[in-house]
């Protein structure tokens, strides 16, 4: 009788231990660190129903993000669209795609009262095999990896929602065009002058200069 080692008894501990959690709806819960400006905000989107708004909430909700109606006083989280689409990486001998990549975009705008609203967008790429053997079986793995994508999507947009805390500290949701502003008015201020240096003029070479002497002597 072969003995089971105990890392992979460790191993298959973990395994089982994770889905169980899974079955039973537990996620585990990422620290984005959200802006407290940002603990209240209202949720809109092109289609209130799709399978990505209701991740999207869910992922609001782990995070201790209260969804509230919306209003002119309070954030919001509007997510414009979504997209899937595919591209072929290799091909069998018969032209039929063997490996596809599938690349999920969502555009979404974030509104804060007496700041403004900035508009992003995200993309979470993966590649599969495509096997036309097992047709129905790759049809689920597909559902399941774009159901994968979507979840790193609003973990992505989270991570942009934890990167707000600069705009609001600097009251302006364009810091490019805050800092645009703010180099011209130290430029002013210090009279700072950005003067464009024509190129050198191109020295002749020897070849050159010999004849041009031997065209002076002329």
């Amino acid at each position: 009788m072969r003995l089971i080692s105990l890392s992979s008894l460790k191993v298959t501990i973990v395994i089982l231990t994770v889905s169980l959690l899974s079955a039973c709806g537990f996620h585990l819960r990422g620290d984005y660190s959200v802006p407290e400006e940002l603990n209240k905000i209202s949720v809109t989107s092109y289609d209130q129903y799709s399978t990505f708004t209701r991740m999207m909430k869910g992922q609001l909700r782990m995070n201790d993000v209260e969804i509230i109606p919306p209003a002119g006083n309070t954030p919001n989280l509007h997510i414009i669209s979504e997209s899937v689409s595919e591209r072929t990486l290799s091909l069998y001998q018969n032209t039929r795609a063997a490996e596809k990549e599938l690349t999920f975009r969502v555009r979404y705008r974030v509104t804060i009262p007496e700041l403004g609203d900035k508009t992003f967008s995200t993309s979470v790429t993966r590649s599969y095999l495509d096997n036309p053997l097992t047709a129905l079986a790759k049809s689920v793995e597909r559902d399941m990896i774009e159901d994968e994508m979507r979840k790193l999507a609003t973990s992505q947009i989270l991570r942009q929602m934890a990167r707000l805390k600069a705009n609001i500290a600097a009251d302006n949701m364009d810091l490019e065009a805050l800092e645009h502003v703010q180099v011209k008015e130290l430029e002013k201020q210090y009279n700072i002058k950005n003067i464009e240096i024509e190129d050198a003029e191109t020295v002749p070479t020897s070849e050159e200069q010999s004849t041009l002497s031997e065209s002076a002597e002329q």
